[in-house]
């Protein structure tokens, strides 16, 4: 099945990351902008690269985004434009529209004209700045709902060299394990030890938990704070 074409409107520093990422994992992304400089930088990173207003609809269509799945809306502090953008991509029919956000009011707007999700980069990276200085045992943190999280964590002294039926998580602490992480040495090609990453998917009650494993867990945000703590 082909992957699905990607637009990104709007390409400051985060637009063009994004577009360029998307780019290396394969998607066809159609990358745009209204400055012809920025569009020709960025042209051997993205299947195709167009000059075009992001607040006139017959440039945008003529652009192809009418053929997108999903559209990025990256107007940085734009915020007009950015609504204006989100008003002619679902005013094309495009399905999916995520839209870069600044603050509160950007977003409920947004909303209400139909972005399907909306994003703050700027905040996520703050939350998690202060989450790595707050707990630094913690790797990874992926919100799965509204109160549900995902967290990557390096496994509690406590639980060195239990099992995960001994250590009973589920039960005393509201959570589960759901992949373990382990650093492996081995032998490369060229004769030298080295390390790799083998990652252990659904656990089993009997696998064991190692110094310095990382506990890939998913909980209620309540339980995950209580397990931090350990």
């Amino acid at each position: 099945m082909a992957k699905k074409q990607i637009g990104v409107i709007g390409l400051g520093t985060f637009g063009s990351n994004v577009a360029k990422e998307l780019f290396k994992k394969g998607f066809p992304v159609l990358a745009i902008d209204h400055e012809e400089d920025i569009v020709n930088k960025i042209s051997p990173f993205v299947t195709q690269s167009v000059v075009a207003e992001a607040t006139d609809d017959s440039s945008l269509k003529q652009a192809g985004i009418a053929d997108c799945d999903t559209v990025i809306i990256s107007m940085g502090e734009d915020i007009e434009t950015s609504i204006l953008a989100t008003l002619i991509a679902k005013d094309l029919g495009v399905k999916n529209v995520i839209v870069k956000c600044v603050s509160i009011w950007h977003s409920k707007i947004a909303v209400k004209i139909g972005a399907d999700k909306v994003i703050y980069p700027e905040l996520e990276m703050a939350k998690k700045l202060a989450q790595s200085m707050a707990s630094p045992n913690i790797l990874e943190q992926i919100e799965f709902s509204k109160d549900h999280n995902l967290v990557e964590i390096i496994a509690p002294k406590v639980f060195w060299g239990k099992t995960i039926k001994d250590t009973n998580v589920r039960n005393k602490y509201g959570i589960n394990i759901i992949a373990i992480k382990r650093q492996v040495p081995f032998i490369n090609n060229d004769g030298q030890s080295d390390i790799k990453e083998e990652t252990n998917v659904a656990p089993g009650p009997d696998d064991e938990i190692l110094e310095n494993d990382v506990l890939v867990i998913v909980g209620k945000d309540e339980n995950l704070e209580k397990f931090k703590k350990l």
